[in-house]
Parts: structure tokens; C-alpha cells; sequence
């Protein structure tokens, strides 16, 4: 870890805020896997963006702003999400995001495959889609058109812009962990 852990007693004036607001979206949004330490310090992405609260209130509002305006399910989203999360290698991620699939049934077997980086063959055909356009948005370069055609039909406009959205977020969060070398906290 790159970045101390900022004890609540330590925290700035400018950082108090943020972090008050970053626990109150975390208790109602993330809370299926570790997310501070004993006396109360943030860690996963939330330490570095409490480094920077300028720029982390902007990373912040913007996960908020995804997590109050989903409208894809919730199944779309975590494959999304582990789809960057296993491309960027980020211990991290995919150990946050293994936790919310888990509480949401998706099973052992397709979790170890997408972290894997590999597409799973029991996907739904809607799920193909999400892997195969996360899979190529996350790769870089220009997403094939085939691909995004295919999500516009799948999973409408907003859906679609939801969809690249998430993957430019999560890349964001992955490489923030990655940059800051943020360690996996042990799984209860």
C-alpha cells in the first residue's frame, strides 16, 4: 500500500466531508466486503480519493451518480464490473465484486471463469453481450460496431451509455487500486 490509511481522527478539513459522505454511501451500496479498518479508516479506492478530496469527491459523486441512476440488472453490472476488474488484474475489485455477485447467486464456477478472463459458456444472451462489449471497451481502442449495435438492441441507448459508463468507471477504480497498490483485506 502506497498510501496510508487516514485514521477519522486524523482526517482535514477538507477530507471530514467526504469521508462522512463516502460512509453513508458505502453502509447503503457496499457493504458486502470489507471496506475499513478497525478504527474506522477507509480503505479500498475511498483512501486514495481522501488523499485528493478535491478530485476523489468528483470520483465519488460520479459512483454515486451510477449507483442511483442503474437501470441495467444487477447481473449485467457485476459481469461488467468483473469483466475490468479481472483485464486490470485489481486484487481489490475483484474481491469486492466477488462479494456482491456472490450475495447476488451468481455461482462459483462462473465467478472463477470471468476473473479468470475468460467468457463463460453458460451465459444468458444478454450476459454474452455485457462480457463481450466490457471484454472489448476494457482491451481498448474503438468498441467494434457489431458489438455496440448489438448492446443497442439488447439493452437500449441509456442502457448502452449506462454499459461504457461503467466500464470507463471501473477501469478508473481499477487503476486507481492498481497505481496505489491497495492490498485485498482477508475474506471472514
Amino acid at each position: 500500500m502506497r498510501l496510508p490509511l487516514i485514521p477519522p481522527a486524523e482526517l482535514s478539513a477538507d477530507q471530514k466531508p467526504l469521508y462522512d459522505d463516502m460512509r453513508k454511501g458505502i453502509a447503503s451500496n457496499f457493504n458486502d466486503f470489507k471496506v475499513e479498518n478497525d478504527d474506522g479508516a477507509l480503505m479500498g479506492p475511498w483512501n486514495p480519493w481522501l488523499h485528493e478530496p478535491r478530485i476523489g469527491k468528483a470520483i465519488w459523486d460520479l459512483t454515486m451518480a451510477m449507483t442511483a441512476e442503474a437501470t441495467l440488472p444487477d447481473n449485467i453490472r457485476q459481469i461488467a464490473i468483473l469483466v475490468v476488474g479481472a483485464r486490470f488484474d485489481a486484487a481489490y475489485e475483484i474481491y469486492a465484486h466477488i462479494a456482491v455477485a456472490e450475495r447476488e447467486g451468481m455461482t462459483q464456477q462462473r465467478l472463477a471463469t470471468l476473473v479468470a478472463d475468460v467468457n463463460p459458456v453458460d451465459f444468458s444472451p444478454e450476459e454474452s453481450i455485457a462480457y463481450d462489449f466490457s471484454f472489448a471497451l476494457a482491451r481498448g481502442g474503438i468498441l467494434p460496431e457489431p458489438i455496440y449495435r448489438l448492446a443497442v438492441e439488447t439493452f437500449g441507448q441509456h442502457g448502452t451509455n449506462e454499459l461504457i459508463y461503467l466500464v470507463g468507471l471501473y477501469a478508473l477504480v481499477s487503476t486507481t487500486l492498481n497505481g496505489f497498490n491497495v492490498p485485498v483485506p482477508e475474506r471472514e
